[in-house]
């Protein structure tokens, strides 16, 4: 397994992540989404393991003017404004080779181990 947890420090959900797969002795990579964010492709890798954009986008982000703009928006600049403004991806985004989840979801990651 290679799995990459993409969250924030502050993120209660993030932490519970790497608690999850450190009580499971499954090493991970944490890319903290604050000094870095992903790349284009991971982006869409991801957007593509977990459904679609829909699925990534956080609707109880504080960014509400964000989420806002973002409904009014065609589906391609849809996509490049969230790309551009990652804050408001839910997390953690949680990534085992081309599968992915977002969100804590320790149902769906003990069927990898």
């Amino acid at each position: 397994m290679n799995i990459q947890i993409f969250g924030t420090k502050k993120c209660s959900d993030t932490r519970k992540a790497e608690r999850f797969f450190k009580e499971r002795r499954i090493k991970y990579q944490l890319i903290d989404m604050k000094e870095k964010g992903m790349s284009k492709g991971e982006f869409n890798s991801i957007k593509q393991a977990v459904g679609g954009l829909d699925f990534m986008i956080d609707e109880n982000s504080k960014d509400n003017d964000m989420l806002t703009l973002i409904k009014y928006l065609s589906d391609s600049d849809k996509e490049e404004k969230v790309f551009e403004n990652q804050h408001i991806i839910k997390t953690p985004v949680v990534r085992n080779g081309k599968k992915a989840t977002t969100g804590y979801c320790p149902d769906v990651w003990k069927e990898w181990e």
